[in-house]
C-alpha cells in the first residue's frame, strides 16, 4: 500500500490528497480558486464552497502574517466528506475561544473558521501545524461544533 494511503484519511475510504503550496500575498488568490475547485469536483454545492474557501483563506492569511515560509492546502474526499488541511510552520492553534467584543481589532479569524466548517481538528505532523477543515456535500449551513486539539 502506498504511504500516501495510509495518511490521507478523513472518515473513511483513504484518497491521494491534491495539493497547493503557498508562500505569499500574490498566492492567495491562487489558494481560493484551488480549495473552490476541488470542493466542487468533491461535490460541494455553491455556500459550503465558499464558506470552505473563506475558512481556508483565512487559516493562510495568518500563515502569511504570523509564520515564515508559507505553507501548503491539501484537499482530497473520503466519499461521506471533503477534507483540506492547511499546513504550516506555526504553532498549535487554540479553539473553542467565543467571538471578540465588537472593538477588538484582532481575534476573529479562527472563530469564524470554527463556525464555517462542520468540523475542525488541529494536530501536529512532522514539525508542522495542520489545521484539518471537513465540510460534508450535503452541509448547507455551518455547524456549531467544538474543534478539538491533539498533538
Amino acid at each position: 500500500m502506498p504511504t500516501w494511503a495510509t495518511r490521507w484519511r478523513c472518515h473513511g475510504r483513504r484518497t491521494r490528497p491534491h495539493v497547493i503550496i503557498y508562500s505569499g500575498a500574490e498566492d492567495l488568490q491562487k489558494v481560493r480558486a484551488f480549495v473552490r475547485e476541488q470542493a466542487r469536483s468533491f461535490g460541494l454545492g455553491d455556500e459550503p464552497v465558499e464558506r470552505l474557501a473563506l475558512a481556508v483563506s483565512e487559516l493562510v492569511t495568518n500563515t502569511l502574517q504570523h509564520t515564515t515560509g508559507g505553507g501548503e492546502v491539501r484537499m482530497w474526499a473520503d466519499g461521506t466528506t471533503v477534507c483540506c488541511d492547511v499546513v504550516d510552520s506555526g504553532p498549535l492553534r487554540v479553539w473553542g475561544h467565543d467571538m471578540p467584543a465588537p472593538d477588538a481589532e484582532r481575534g476573529r479569524g479562527l472563530v469564524i473558521v470554527e463556525r464555517l466548517c462542520d468540523e475542525v481538528t488541529a494536530f501536529t505532523e512532522s514539525g508542522r501545524t495542520v489545521v484539518r477543515l471537513r465540510m460534508a456535500p450535503a452541509s448547507d449551513s455551518p455547524s456549531r461544533k467544538a474543534p478539538s486539539a491533539s498533538s
